[in-house]
C-alpha cells in the first residue's frame, strides 16, 4: 500500500522545507506521496525544480492560510 506522509517545514528557510523533502524521499517507495507545508516562499520553485531534475511528480502547490501545501508523487526509487 503506497503510504502518506506529511512533512512540517513551516518555519523552515532555504534550503530546509528541500532537505526536509529529499529526507522523507530517502524513507519512500515509488507510489508514495508526501505532503510538504512549508512557509518558505521559495519552497514551491525549489520543490519544482527538483522534481524535474528527480522525476518525481509536482502534483499540487497551493497557497493555505499562512503556508504552501506542495504534494509530490515518488516515481522514481531513491537512490
Amino acid at each position: 500500500m503506497d503510504e502518506h506522509k506529511v512533512i512540517d517545514s513551516r518555519g523552515s528557510f532555504c534550503p530546509g522545507p528541500l532537505t526536509d523533502l529529499y529526507a522523507a524521499y530517502k524513507e519512500s517507495k515509488v507510489g508514495d506521496v508526501i505532503d510538504l507545508l512549508a512557509t518558505d516562499p521559495a519552497a514551491k520553485s525549489d520543490i519544482e525544480a527538483w522534481c524535474k531534475k528527480s522525476g518525481n511528480e509536482l502534483v499540487e502547490a497551493k497557497e493555505e492560510q499562512g503556508y504552501t501545501r506542495i504534494i509530490v508523487r515518488i516515481n522514481t526509487a531513491p537512490r
